[in-house]
């Protein structure tokens, strides 16, 4: 039972992971930049990746990681941060993406914490059945 809340903690970071990445992504949704070498970069978008640990100690590791482009080209010719050609550099930001995020983050909170939950009436219904029997 120790062992699911572990997992289940690492569940909960995971979504944690999610949740931050998705709110900067989202607070910089409108940062842009110039994408001439020694200019100012656009704010880079980020994401995450999990990755099983296996049956030892089980559960995921997360990692923030700048998405792949971090941003994209855009026209604004009246930006300070534009070119010859008027292009900028923006965040590869899809607001929609970042809503799936953010819902797949509360599912991934909610799922964790039942499974804590769980965990803890398991425990205390074994602790009830073994205090019954000495």
């Amino acid at each position: 039972m120790i062992k699911a809340i572990g997992i289940a903690l690492t569940g909960l970071n995971a979504a944690t992971q999610r949740l931050n990445a998705s709110a900067s992504n989202i607070a910089n949704l409108t940062t842009e930049g110039s994408l001439e070498e020694g200019g100012q970069a656009p704010y880079s978008a980020l994401t995450t990746v999990s990755k099983s640990l296996g049956n030892t100690p089980g559960g995921v590791r997360t990692d923030v990681v700048a998405k792949n482009p971090p941003y994209v080209p855009a026209y604004s010719p009246d930006s300070p941060f534009a070119d010859e050609q008027g292009i900028v550099g923006v965040p590869n930001v899809s607001l929609e993406e970042e809503i799936v995020n953010l819902k797949l983050s509360e599912i991934t909170y909610k799922a964790n914490i039942a499974t804590i939950k769980a965990s803890e009436n398991l425990s205390d219904e074994l602790l009830s059945l073994f205090d019954d029997k000495v």
